[in-house]
């Protein structure tokens, strides 16, 4: 099967001598067709300028960008089979709903009855039917977003890339629309390519994830991969709260020279013949679902996430306490 998406050492350098900031490093990625694809990354980790460059917006210092097979590495944004939805939906005010989804179209030069046919189907797919005369200042920012789906997809790319689509969005209406993008995506078949620094996102949406950092890919796999092996230090820190453990604590904990253990999968210990670590409350955190006891053991602090319903609740501030985890749940890290 032909890849939806490929990139070969691609590298983007801004600027030039001293002044020189390289966005992008010498990336490489295959995206397979059909696929719910993430790149996660804080910003200015070069997640964004990767997807610019696979649009055309943006063209690479090196490397070379193929789209279903063909190189398009140095082809305009028109000439590629990509649409693009932005963070600010770009919809124009004066148009009417119907126009704005059927404005790729009449660019192309589609034929006036056909296009608003398709653009009444795309709005229906995106659950909007019957809005068409509506102008964008009408609706509210959920539903602004699936116009904006709707006339990405309206002329059917092979690949969609969605560049922060959810992040003006308050927390109920982006899980709202997290569900939704998912089963359009599974409905539609098309690949999709998301960007965002929200971890949570990128776990509960994607397929596989390619976390960046610094301008390069530091670990590619499925969401679990992801969080229960990170490859490296800054993927374990950066995607869920976790403990890494270093030096002798480490050892000491873990029987490793570096280590990762996340705070949910410890526990107060029943006994102290089942405890790997003995301390004291330093602080608790209530969260609703679970409670964030850190416990300092030794001059480490180590952060166990506890369900709130658990009997006799959290331990308070202070407090002396043993935890125990499954040594199965512990991670090495390389150095």
């Amino acid at each position: 099967m032909t890849a939806a998406v490929q990139l070969e050492d691609v590298a983007c350098v801004f600027g030039s001598g001293a002044s020189a900031v390289r966005a992008v490093d010498r990336v490489n990625l295959t995206i397979d067709a059909g696929e719910f694809f993430t790149l996660l990354g804080p910003s200015g980790s070069g997640k964004t300028t990767c997807l610019r460059m696979i649009g055309g917006f943006t063209l690479p210092t090196a490397g070379r960008i193929r789209i279903g097979g063909a190189d398009v590495t140095l082809a305009p944004p028109y000439a590629r089979p990509v649409n693009t939805v932005f963070q600010d939906y770009a919809l124009f005010p004066h148009m009417s709903l119907r126009d704005n989804v059927a404005y790729p179209l009449m660019v192309r030069g589609v034929a006036k009855a056909e296009r608003l046919r398709r653009a009444e189907e795309l709005l229906a797919l995106v659950q909007l039917p019957g809005v068409g005369d509506r102008r964008p200042a009408q609706l509210s920012g959920g539903q602004r977003q699936r116009v904006a789906l709707a006339r990405a997809l309206v002329g059917q790319p092979q690949v969609l890339l969605l560049d922060e689509p959810l992040g003006a969005l308050d927390l109920k209406l982006r899980e709202q629309m997290q569900s939704e993008l998912k089963a359009l995506q599974r409905r539609l078949g098309i690949t999709f390519l998301f960007i965002t620094h929200d971890q949570h996102e990128a776990l509960s949406m994607s397929d596989r994830i390619g976390v960046f950092n610094a301008g390069r890919l530091e670990q590619v796999g499925t969401p679990q991969a992801v969080y229960d092996t990170p490859a490296t230090r800054f993927v374990a820190q950066f995607v869920g709260a976790a403990n890494v453990l270093d030096g002798e604590t480490a050892r000491r904990l873990t029987g490793h020279a570096a280590a990762m253990l996340r705070p949910e999968r410890i526990r107060l210990a029943g006994s102290a013949g089942n405890a790997q670590a003995a301390g004291t409350v330093a602080e608790v955190q209530y969260f609703g679902a679970f409670t964030r006891v850190k416990v300092d053991v030794g001059g480490t602090l180590l952060q166990a996430d506890l369900p709130s319903d658990a009997g006799g609740g959290a331990p308070e501030a202070g407090r002396s306490v043993q935890l125990h985890w499954d040594a199965r749940a512990v991670h090495a890290l390389g150095a």
